[in-house]
């Protein structure tokens, strides 16, 4: 039987033993990754021919592998370089930062020396300063016998923690395939579902799902890749969920998961944002302000210990129920109880955990940190998407980037002498890009060249001052600062799949005026093929996924890409699908509709009491009809989302559907109540959809419409019909929840008749055409 091996990378074992001290950010910000490559390219040009670079290297220690990459070898000096980027004063680089670039390569050295039968060497740790261009080399001659006492001191350390992980995988593996569904039987379409999810992986290949709201898919995604974990060698699953509510199921799945099997040993934690996860915004990220960074390395490891073990089954299956995950507030307690910092904690543990739950942006966006961890510890991981069908327009925001002409005006007022040139110099050019553009809104073919160096020039003016004076702080310079990075790092990928325009305010004087200049990414496939290639499976599921094509090319799918649509449980008795044709809801038949909509949402409200929801194309036109049917139906209970409702308003809103309640909630399609709400049986019994949903008719979506006609021949339904639809099915599935729910929907306006637009709806539903006679006159607003 071969013995076990844990493999860990040189960076990750060296922050593992290494780290101490302070948390410390004061030493940023760093270049970015391009700026680093760049640099990294600078330094080994000025190197001999024969100069060695990305040196591949491995050795062991016991049940450890340690394996990494060296920057570079000079052959004939004998000298192994560490390259590092950076801005600012050199001094001013943290101490316990220093230390742990000279353990990395102290390190390498080693292997190094090992792997060419070296007896001696000279480690080189080379400062390059990304603005002034110049190297600082520092260097310490080592013999091959003290660097191996430092490399098994260094595996020393971690060695306990690392038979410790191989010991909770081999245990996590074995109870894993032992573990049953946590229910006698799987819910109708939920086996097919799980089958599919458990292929996927099995084939190593992507996979698109389309299932029914309401088969428990959470469940039925978690616990096949959980199975396939065990079966396929998969290190970690990471569940990404677009909203709350989806992390808080599939928080709900594995505690179901769990509690039928009480002695896996299964780690789940749930990521928390920054901003949400930090106990003192008011003080910066360092020793001196925060006292939870003071010490944060030398507390860490009894923090982790104290994580780890929370989440450990008790050893019997009798003792009660499974140990807890670690929630936002779970988390945060094991934090404040050891005086470190959530948010980082968070961070550390993520190394460490079966199952990490969070937002798309964790893995999807451009510094995303599940991504990064997963390239620099070589996991190989399993990707659950909740909800895809949010992921087009996440990912469109994940990479487009826009700023305000009128912030900049305020920076120049504000900021320090020593930046007030640098943002004069965008200020004319952007006052150029204005005066050059009669239209209000216009779209480019390629991006301003002197307006973007000279964004890029006052980035680096600004990064180079906060490096040198890191007490400075000014919440609108640094966000001017990373809307400028984030502009750089798009401009270097600027293409087909992107558009830059300029938005003039109307009717402002030229010598005033005001515009917002936007990187407009609209197709994100380009950026996100690469994370879906880094995964061993990626599952998207949602109940609107049609048609495939759209996702597959909008997103970047992979070619070998699985596709199934599964069964729905629910028979078409149970939801009367009626399109209401004789009303248009066009724009300019608005007014015309509302009198037409109160009357048949009053007739099916008399015909059948009980809860409805309303949803319409905008506020303005949800607030119209809402008073429209006040006023002719003053008895029925009526209430409306507003516009910025907080978590605690949706509730309330919610808290209106009860099983003994009865009204109408008026929402808009696409907001907060169209997609992620669960109102089983008499908590709703119907809806109605008076919009196709689809985005409005503007220049920017006119300038989208027209690029993906170039790209994909669809256009228009590119931009309009298919993320139209894909409201309406969401909305109209809040109705039919559960196999015994009963329901109705109405489809209110003559295009949901239209054959194409049937296509996109789910194939269980029977569509039937309502058009009473009472609203026959109204008939006539409606176009062919």
């Amino acid at each position: 039987m071969t013995p076990a091996r844990y493999t860990v990378a040189v960076r990750a074992l060296c922050e593992f033993t290494a780290k101490a001290g302070d948390l410390d950010l004061r030493f940023t910000p760093s270049p970015t990754a391009q700026e680093g490559i760049a640099g990294h390219g600078v330094v080994t040009s000025r190197r001999d021919d024969d100069y060695e670079t990305e040196v591949s290297l491995s050795g062991d220690f016991g049940p450890l592998h340690v394996r990494g990459r060296a920057d570079g070898y000079d052959a004939r000096a004998n000298r192994l370089e560490e390259i590092k980027t950076y801005r600012g004063d050199l001094k001013k680089m943290p101490d316990n930062q220093r230390a742990l670039h000279w353990a990395q390569v102290k390190v390498y050295g080693h292997l190094l020396c090992e792997d060419r039968g070296l007896e001696k060497i000279r480690l080189a740790l080379v400062y390059f300063d990304i603005g002034s261009q110049k190297e600082t080399v520092l260097h310490e001659d080592y013999t091959a016998a003290d660097l191996q006492a430092w490399f098994e001191q260094q595996c020393g350390l971690f060695i306990r923690w690392a038979e410790q992980e191989m010991a909770h995988r081999a245990e996590r593996d074995l109870q894993l395939k032992a573990m049953r569904f946590p229910y006698s039987d799987f819910r109708p379409g939920q086996r097919q579902l799980a089958e599919a999810m458990y292929r996927a992986s099995n084939r190593k290949v992507c996979l698109l799902a389309q299932a029914p709201t309401g088969i428990g898919k959470s469940v039925g995604s978690l616990f096949p890749m959980l199975k396939a974990s065990a079966d396929h060698g998969v290190d970690k699953i990471f569940f990404l969920a677009a909203k709350t509510s989806g992390r808080q199921m599939a928080l709900d799945a594995v505690d179901l998961i769990r509690e039928g099997a009480p002695l896996l040993p299964l780690r789940t934690l749930e990521l928390a944002a920054k901003s949400t996860a930090c106990v003192n915004p008011d003080k910066a990220c360092h020793g001196d302000s925060c006292p939870l960074a003071k010490g944060f390395y030398d507390r860490l490891p009894d923090a982790r210990a104290s994580a780890l073990a929370l989440m450990a089954p008790s050893g019997s299956e009798s003792s009660g129920s499974a140990p807890p995950a670690l929630d936002r507030d779970t988390l945060r307690a094991i934090a404040l109880a050891h005086n470190v910092c959530p948010y980082y904690l968070s961070s550390e543990m993520a190394r460490w955990c079966d199952i990490v739950i969070g937002d798309y942006n964790y893995y999807f966006d451009s510094s995303a940190m599940l991504h990064s961890l997963t390239q620099l510890n070589d996991w190989k991981v399993n990707v659950l998407v909740d909800e895809a069908h949010n992921m087009v327009s996440r990912a469109r925001k994940m990479y487009s980037a826009d700023m305000e002409h009128d912030g900049v005006r305020l920076l120049r007022k504000i900021v320090p002498d020593e930046l007030k040139k640098p943002l004069e110099r965008v200020h004319k050019q952007w006052n150029q890009l204005e005066k050059d553009q009669s239209a209000e809104y216009q779209s480019y073919a390629a991006l301003p060249e002197k307006f973007m160096g000279a964004l890029q020039t006052a980035a680096t003016a600004i990064s180079d001052y906060m490096a040198d004076h890191p007490g400075y702080v000014e919440p609108d310079l640094q966000s001017f600062y990373f809307n400028a990075l984030m502009f750089a790092k798009l401009a270097e990928s600027f293409g087909d799949h992107a558009l830059f325009d300029i938005e003039k305010s109307p009717g402002a004087r030229a010598s005033n005026s005001n515009s917002v200049l936007c990187i407009r990414n609209i197709v994100p496939a380009p950026y996100l093929k690469p994370r879906f290639d880094s995964t061993h499976t990626t599952a998207l599921f949602s109940a609107t996924l049609s048609p495939w094509n759209y996702f597959g090319d909008m997103l970047g799918m992979p070619e070998t890409t699985a596709w199934v649509d599964v069964e729905s449980p629910f028979a078409a008795e149970q939801l009367s699908v009626q399109v209401a044709s004789h009303i248009s809801t066009r724009y300019a038949h608005r007014q015309q509709s509302l009198r037409p909509i109160a009357d048949l949402m009053g007739k099916q409200y008399a015909a059948q009491r009980g809860n409805y929801l309303a949803f319409f194309s905008s506020f303005d036109y949800m607030e119209k009809a809402a008073n429209q049917f006040s006023e002719l139906y003053p008895d029925v209970p009526v209430w409306r989302q507003s516009r910025r409702m907080d978590e605690a308003e949706r509730a309330q809103f919610l808290d209106r559907f009860t099983l003994d309640s009865e009204g109408i909630g008026f929402a808009v399609l696409g907001g907060s109540f169209g997609e992620g709400v669960d109102l089983p049986g008499a908590r709703l019994i119907g809806a109605f959809v008076a919009t196709l949903g689809l985005p409005q008719i503007n220049p920017v979506n006119e300038q989208i419409r027209a690029r993906m006609e170039t790209i994909f021949g669809a256009g228009y339904d590119y931009t309009y019909t298919y993320p139209g639809m894909q409201k309406v099915v969401q909305a109209a599935g809040r109705v039919i929840r559960t196999t015994s729910d009963r329901g109705t929907v109405y489809l209110i306006d003559d295009r949901f008749g239209r054959p194409e637009i049937q296509e996109l709806m789910p194939s269980w539903w029977s569509i039937e055409r309502h058009s009473p006679l009472a609203n026959r006159d109204s008939s006539e607003n409606a176009e062919a």
